[in-house]
């Protein structure tokens, strides 16, 4: 029988389908790659359409993979598969940019323990006390996941660089974010502080993603986006979330936080925090070990493969010197925290010449004119994919033509 390996992609942090290059143009650049490298099977290519990132990360993973299961399914169906579940024609790898890779790999998790890492840590105990860690992964998944293919996403952390070299640029922004949010206090019953100044730029930085919903979006969540019922505590509201989880949420996207500005902040508590919950995993370092950890488990005993290819500047990023982070090189500038001694599955760095920030380099990773080593990346990616295929499932694929 012809098997098929299916390629998934899934964007990042307020990403859509257009991440992976316009009219899918790495999509299809990459499954053309792979697709030479393992002529035995069908090599097919398919994009998470446009998903909210927001709220938990738990309820983004169980759509994504009933979503993947329905896929997946209608293959099997389609090629007459005898018994799917025990044999499968169809192995799916998971293609994730940025917290892509973090749904992906939480995907890959639950299906093969039905456990997943996220919310498994009280990241706020002294002993970090948790729940048990997810039992041994079961060998008959379904659908059954070859490997989780990242790109540039943070399994670790963001880099303290990230925030380093980009907080003069986004200090005016951010002041004057903040400034808009204090003149919404009335709205929950606080004081209104003095006006801000109303000709401050709140899009200084244009290599970042908004972290707020385009004007498209905004009528479509009026209803279920009021803003939350009155207290007497305004501001200490969003004075809490913009001081202490709106770091979260700003290196999370590159300093996105910097876009609030007074109209969509009026759609409401629910909004913002529900974006900053999304993404918030990022600061539970405890779960973000246990989540590498058990991937390389999956590695090591099922054979599923684990890779991030992740961003490092090159020659137009120069060092700085930083207060907190001390003098960092322009060529150990990365967008992700990168493992350094414990085993944490294959990371490949990709270099951008061309990129002066981390930022930049995370954004523009699937832009041939913004990225010099777009082709080598692509290259990569798929010699670590074929590697993840030299196994028995590859070899006894048959022989019938497949799509070039």
């Amino acid at each position: 029988m012809k098997k098929t390996l299916l390629l998934c992609f899934i964007h990042g942090f307020k990403g859509d389908e257009a991440t992976f290059g316009k009219n899918y143009a790495f999509v299809e650049h990459l499954r053309r790659l792979i697709s030479g490298a393992l002529p035995k099977v069908d090599v097919q290519a398919i994009v998470y359409p446009k998903y909210e990132t927001r709220g938990d990360l738990g309820e983004c993973v169980l759509g994504f993979r009933d979503w993947l299961l329905n896929r997946v399914i209608d293959l099997e169906v389609a090629a007459g598969t005898p018994s799917p579940t025990i044999d499968p024609s169809v192995r799916v790898v998971l293609v994730g940019h940025s917290m892509g890779g973090i749904v992906a790999a939480e995907t890959a998790i639950s299906i093969s323990s039905e456990q997943p890492i996220h919310n498994s840590v009280d990241e706020d105990s002294p002993t970090k006390s948790s729940t048990a860690m997810p039992p041994p992964p079961r060998a008959l998944m379904f659908p059954y996941i070859q490997g989780v293919l990242a790109f540039d996403t943070p399994f670790l952390g963001i880099s303290p660089g990230v925030v380093a070299h980009g907080a003069e640029s986004h200090y005016t922004a951010a002041s004057t974010a903040i400034a808009q949010l204090s003149g919404l206090t009335s709205l929950w019953g606080g004081t209104k502080a003095s006006p801000a100044n109303a000709n401050a730029n709140a899009n200084a930085n244009t290599n970042a993603r908004p972290a707020l919903p385009p004007a498209e979006s905004r009528d479509a969540n009026k209803e279920k986006d009021k803003p939350a019922a009155a207290t007497n505590s305004g501001w200490g509201r969003w004075g809490t979330l913009v001081m202490a989880a709106g770091a979260v949420g700003a290196v999370a996207v590159g300093g996105a936080a910097a876009y609030y500005n007074k109209d969509q902040l009026s759609q409401g508590w629910t909004w913002a925090t529900s974006h900053l919950e999304f993404v918030g995993c990022l600061a539970r370092k405890e779960e973000l070990r246990r989540r590498v950890a058990y991937m390389v488990r999956l590695n090591e005993e099922l054979g599923v493969g684990f890779a991030n290819l992740y961003t490092r500047l090159g020659q137009s990023a120069g060092a700085k010197q930083v207060d907190t982070v001390g003098m960092v090189l322009g060529s150990e500038r990365t967008f992700c925290v990168v493992p350094r001694r414990d085993q944490a599955g294959d990371w490949r760095e990709a270099i951008n010449n061309k990129a002066k920030d981390e930022t930049g380099a995370h954004m523009s990773m699937f832009e041939p004119k913004e990225n010099p080593n777009y082709e080598k990346l692509a290259n990569d990616a798929r010699d670590t994919v074929a590697g993840w295929l030299r196994n028995d499932w590859y070899e006894s694929s048959s022989a019938d033509e497949v799509r070039p």
